[in-house]
């Protein structure tokens, strides 16, 4: 059996906003699902998460014409309130976010293990582009 390399991508971006307020925006059910997706028309319809290592996180994410959408999810292997999260998700990829205080800025660098489906770079792409969307809702509320 052939076994493929694992890639490592990260994303990171620095948010305008205190790391508490941060890590409540990103682990916070009614923040997630007003920033987890990629594009203006996608959007995030539910969120669970029961953060805590061991408890399980589900994502929606859909198209807003109905399209096609996703369950993106899976289980906490590592919480460290305001400063790291490392899961598994639903397909076995590792997946780590650090939340790194600089004043009354975090900086946040996520990283996880490519998929095959798609190339490296639109998934790097898609990554970034929720990220950025973090930041504008955290930001702007």
């Amino acid at each position: 059996m052939e076994t493929k390399e694992k890639i490592l991508i990260t994303v990171e971006n620095t948010i305008n906003a205190p790391v508490d307020k941060v890590w409540k925006y990103w682990t916070e059910p009614e923040h997630v699902t007003q920033w987890n997706f990629a594009s203006n028309d996608w959007c995030s319809p539910r969120a669970k998460n029961d953060l805590r290592v061991g408890g399980e996180f589900v994502y929606r994410m859909e198209a807003k014409d109905g399209s096609m959408g996703f369950d993106y999810g899976g289980v906490y292997d590592v919480v460290k309130p305001n400063e790291y999260i490392e899961s598994t998700l639903g397909d076995g990829r590792k997946v780590s976010v650090t939340f790194t205080p600089e004043g009354s800025t975090t900086h946040i660098t996520e990283s996880f293990e490519a998929e095959q489906m798609n190339p490296i770079e639109m998934q790097k792409g898609g990554w970034q582009a929720i990220l950025d969307n973090f930041k504008k809702h955290t930001e702007s509320n």
